[in-house]
């Protein structure tokens, strides 16, 4: 099959590595506005050849979607006149209201993945090998899609080594939220603290592992997730409820000096890593 992508940054572009590299496409083709892009998806021949819109509509049997959520939704109105042999994959880190979004004219052609991996850099530089190995990817309310578009899926994800999962996209999105949205959150939040003390570079200067392992995502693209945020916020609010609870009862702790309860709570939080 040909496979057409759009948006040839982490995700995209370590989609391009892996597919051609497992033989799945017999051309892999690419699109993006970026011109600074272009020059770096050519130079480390991440596509086979870069085309317009049109044309990857035409030429693609499978067209990824790997660009913000926001942009994905603005992307609907352009895929309209698409064929109905044409699959659709989005790869956002929010789905259901994407789901609820995708027009009727292409719901059976469009599949809503979330591939569960990345890392906190962004743009075709950050793409490499190895990064779907291995991992999960969740499909959303298959039963809408039409059974060409569904094993066209199953096989890419299957055979660059993913593990899949299946869920309705409203489930997904609660558990997407307590599993990555609010820890990116977190991670923003801590580094903001950080840089709000009157002398952020002493404290970096003494910053260890911990600190290192917590901030690290921070880097990431502050326009993706504040997208991922926005579709996603009613569950980022009860996430962040949530957490302020377990830091106000944390807080409490401390301020009682009840250690011996400071610890159990910790001892609690340790038995989350035997399910992990």
């Amino acid at each position: 099959m040909n496979i057409g992508i759009i948006g040839l940054g982490l995700m995209g572009g370590s989609l391009a590595k892996a597919v051609k590299r497992y033989g799945i496409a017999s051309k892999v083709y690419g699109f993006t506005n970026s011109g600074k892009n272009k020059k770096e998806i050519m130079d480390l021949n991440l596509v086979d050849e870069l085309v317009d819109l049109e044309t990857l509509k035409k030429v693609s049997d499978v067209i990824i979607l790997s660009i913000p959520v926001d942009a994905i939704i603005s992307m609907f109105p352009s895929f309209l006149d698409i064929s109905d042999n044409t699959t659709i994959i989005d790869m956002g880190s929010t789905k259901e209201y994407i789901v609820k979004n995708i027009p009727l004219e292409i719901r059976k052609n469009f599949i809503a993945a979330h591939p569960m991996t990345g890392t906190e850099k962004s743009g075709p530089k950050a793409a490499i090998d190895n990064l779907y190995e291995g991992k999960t990817v969740v499909f959303c309310d298959l039963e809408e899609n039409a059974n060409i578009h569904v094993n066209r899926a199953f096989k890419i994800f299957q055979e660059i080594g993913m593990r899949i999962v299946v869920m309705d996209s409203r489930d997904h999105d609660v558990n997407a939220c307590y599993i990555s949205h609010l820890p990116h959150l977190i991670s923003f939040s801590l580094a903001n603290t950080v840089m709000s003390h009157q002398n952020p570079k002493e404290i970096i200067a003494l910053a260890a592992g911990g600190f290192k392992d917590m901030s690290r995502i921070a880097k990431s693209s502050p326009r993706m997730w504040g997208d991922i945020f926005k579709q996603n916020r009613k569950n980022m609010l009860e996430s962040i409820k949530s957490f302020e609870e377990q830091m106000n009862e944390a807080k409490k702790m401390i301020e009682d000096e009840r250690y011996e309860e400071l610890e159990e709570w910790m001892k609690k939080a340790n038995t989350l890593h035997e399910i992990l």
